[in-house]
């Protein structure tokens, strides 16, 4: 792997999982130290982050990560609806209903996930995860997944606003059951509405959880 590809994987991986937080600044000297590459891969790394909008160039302070605002993820979600819909009424004709039963049932299950710990919640969310590849292999549609993948990459981030909410977690959990469920009758109307369900749902708490945010750090 070149040494720009090695920087911005791992710059990648600490913004999405919040080891690198919003407003965090990527200076060149200690980035390349921590990553032990030299500024000219690092430099490349920053602008692929910078493409992708998980880095924002700020005046006086270098290359920063990108903070997460109301519109952005409301732009995020007017993206993604359309596409998740799309990919699930076609994998409730084309997928395998005995694959979507067995989710639908560990669905049922997920609660002690939710309500343990961090090890729990990364369990669920590899579920959540199992039932989105489930999908995109039901639908075989390369176009829809190479559509989905940047939404994808600024949707795993901004689930860590839902980690702290056991009560959101929850309702997603019965939701993705649903829609499990209507893919295991071969229902594309029913997957379809429990997807824009969901989709709705996970809309609103993330713009109250993102607004809550904002404001904590305003009155800071």
């Amino acid at each position: 792997m070149r040494a720009s590809d090695r920087a911005y994987a791992a710059l990648r991986s600490d913004i999405v999982d919040w080891r690198l937080a919003p407003g965090d600044v990527l200076g060149e000297v200690e980035q390349s130290a921590r990553l032990g590459v030299s500024r000219t891969p690092l430099r490349e790394a920053l602008s692929r982050l910078i493409a992708e909008g998980l880095a924002t160039p700020q005046n006086g302070r270098g290359v920063v990560v990108s903070e997460i605002s109301l519109e952005a993820v409301t732009d995020l979600f007017d993206a993604r609806i359309p596409l998740e819909c799309a990919a699930v009424r076609s994998a409730a004709v084309r997928g395998d209903r005995a694959v979507f039963a067995t989710l639908a049932d560990e669905f049922v299950g997920a609660g002690p996930l939710i309500s343990g710990d961090d090890d729990g919640q990364c369990a669920y969310y590899a579920l959540v995860a199992r039932l989105d590849h489930g999908i995109d292999e039901a639908a075989a549609n390369p176009y829809l997944l190479q559509a989905q993948k940047p939404i994808r990459t600024h949707l795993a981030r901004i689930r860590r606003l839902a980690r702290d909410n056991p009560d959101r977690l929850l309702d997603s959990a019965s939701e993705h059951e649903q829609i499990a469920r209507a893919l295991a009758q071969g229902n594309a109307d029913l997957a379809e509405a429990a997807m824009r369900v969901h989709l709705h749902r996970s809309l609103q708490h993330l713009l109250t959880a993102s607004g809550t945010r904002q404001g904590a750090a305003l009155q800071h």
